[in-house]
Order: structure tokens, then C-alpha cells, then sequence
């Protein structure tokens, strides 16, 4: 069997760093971290990255409502080590408790901008009357699943 690559996570990291997420995600939720920039705002945890020896943790949130997202994610760093000891009940069966490091989550920003980019001008004056008609049913559809 392939060895992962330093590009592509085990099986294992990916299985961690998912326990991990769910475990900040209800630490997070509970609102046990006192501080008035985390405790005015909701934190969602998109992603969580495991280190290969999994002892470091990167959490990717976006804190929704914030007026300074970077101020949240600077205020979660400062508490890093609080979060790591009320989270480390739920990861009990680690050898090591990962290190906590938080980071913005801008890909949601990213599907944004591509999505503007994609509904521009400038791009359905390339498509094609078949193109066209392909994104009018995809259109469609994305609006029967809402």
C-alpha cells in the first residue's frame, strides 16, 4: 500500500482531526472560554488539520457576526491552552493532546469571489447556447434543493 504523501493526510490524521473538530466545535458552543470578543460571537469550525504525528491541531473558523474576524481568531490563539485542557475529556483516548492553533477560515470567501466571477458578463458572453442552457437547469435545480 502507498504511503500518503506530504500533500494528502492518512486515514488516520483525517479520522482525528475530525474528532478533534466535533470536540472544539461543543467546547465552543458551550461558551466556556470567558472573553467578551469570543463570548459575543458564534464560532463556526469548518476544518481541522492534523500534524502528521498529530500533535498539532489547526482549526480553520469563521466567526460569524464579528466585525473583526482577526480579533477573534486572535483572542482563540491567546486562550489556545484553556481550549486544550477543556477539550482534552472528549480526545482522552489520544496519547498526546494536540496543540491548538486557530487560523481564518477565507474559503467561503473564495467561493464567493468565484461565484461572482462565474455569473460576470464577461463569462456568460462565452457561453455557448448549449452552456447556457446547462447552467439555466443547474440553476433549476439548486433552487429545487433549497
Amino acid at each position: 500500500m502507498p504511503r500518503p504523501t506530504a500533500s494528502s493526510p492518512s486515514q488516520r490524521m483525517l479520522r482525528v482531526a475530525e474528532q478533534v473538530r466535533h470536540a472544539l466545535s461543543e467546547t465552543l458552543q458551550r461558551g466556556e472560554i470567558i472573553d467578551p470578543l469570543i463570548e459575543n460571537t458564534v464560532v463556526s469550525v469548518s476544518e481541522v488539520r492534523m500534524s502528521p504525528d498529530l500533535k498539532v491541531a489547526t482549526a480553520f473558523v469563521s466567526p460569524l457576526g464579528a466585525k473583526d474576524a482577526d480579533a477573534v481568531v486572535e483572542a482563540l490563539n491567546k486562550h489556545a491552552k484553556f481550549v486544550r485542557g477543556r477539550v482534552s475529556g472528549a480526545l482522552r483516548q489520544m496519547k498526546f493532546m494536540p496543540e491548538f492553533r486557530f487560523k481564518l477560515d477565507t474559503s467561503f470567501d473564495n467561493f464567493a469571489r468565484i461565484n461572482d466571477l462565474l455569473k460576470s458578463p464577461e463569462v456568460a458572453r462565452d457561453l455557448g447556447p448549449e452552456d447556457q442552457e446547462n447552467a439555466d437547469q443547474d440553476k433549476d435545480d439548486n433552487k429545487d434543493t433549497e
